[in-house]
């Protein structure tokens, strides 16, 4: 469900390419049945094509790795959580307007 854009995140790449990325990075936690994750799909592809380059966006698939998913609480989804510095600066539940993550993905990438 990844675009050339978006990456796959997994309990095994998670650490390098969130927790250590010198970039802010928006992840979106998600699952293949969930019906309001595949609403906010075409958000986080937009999103991670105006921002390519300043900020990295990727997607958990809870199923498949439910480590990530009870590390980081994740009790509904989607739930985008956006991480600078390896912590958790903002976390969302549910499908939001894609003004609201740019709000904020404006002040974490300037």
């Amino acid at each position: 469900m990844a675009s050339d854009t978006v990456l796959e995140l997994t309990d095994t790449n998670f650490e390098s390419e969130v927790v250590t990325s010198d970039q802010p990075v928006l992840v979106d936690f998600w699952a293949e049945w969930c019906m309001p994750c595949r609403m906010l799909a075409p958000t986080i592809d937009e999103i991670s094509q105006e921002f390519e380059g300043r900020v990295k966006v990727g997607k958990v698939d809870t199923d498949a790795n439910r480590d990530l998913a009870l590390k980081y609480q994740i009790q509904a989804i989607p739930t985008v959580i956006l991480f600078k510095g390896g912590e958790v600066v903002k976390k969302w539940q549910g499908v939001q307007q894609k003004a609201e993550f740019v709000s904020e993905l404006e002040k974490a990438s300037a």
